[in-house]
């Protein structure tokens, strides 16, 4: 930014010269705050890339022991009957569960409004008051 000295009576700017300073800098300040927030925003999305990672490692650690906790039923009711009807219940069950997960899932999909109606709403505002500014 410009070094500014205090206004006095003999300061030779003219009133179209300082308000061109006071654009300057302005221009200057907001380019200087974009540049922060888009440094900021990097840095925040490079951690939560990495915990979305750490995440989805979590995710198949945890399938891998579901499927190991199915096996481990599967093989102690084979103990009381054969392997492959102990097999279908446990297949029963984890069938029953989905498709219940996928029936509350698609009712929950279909409360969604993608329209952003809040957001709309306060744009039309916006431009409306930028309007009346005139």
């Amino acid at each position: 930014m410009t070094e500014q000295t205090p206004p006095t009576a003999e300061d030779p700017r003219s009133i179209g010269d300082i308000v061109g300073e006071i654009a300057s800098d302005l221009s200057n300040m907001v380019r200087s705050e974009l540049d922060l927030a888009k440094t900021e925003a990097k840095a925040e999305v490079a951690k939560a890339g990495k915990g979305a990672g750490l995440l989805g490692g979590a995710a198949v650690a945890g399938y891998f022991a579901l499927l190991f906790l199915s096996l481990c039923v599967m093989f102690l009711l084979g103990e009381g009957m054969d392997l492959q009807w102990a097999a279908l219940i446990v297949f029963a069950v984890w069938a029953i569960g989905a498709a219940v997960l996928a029936v509350m899932g698609r009712a929950q999909m279909k409360t969604v409004n993608p329209a952003l109606d809040r957001t709309q709403e306060t744009l039309k505002e916006d431009v409306q008051w930028a309007k009346n500014q005139k």
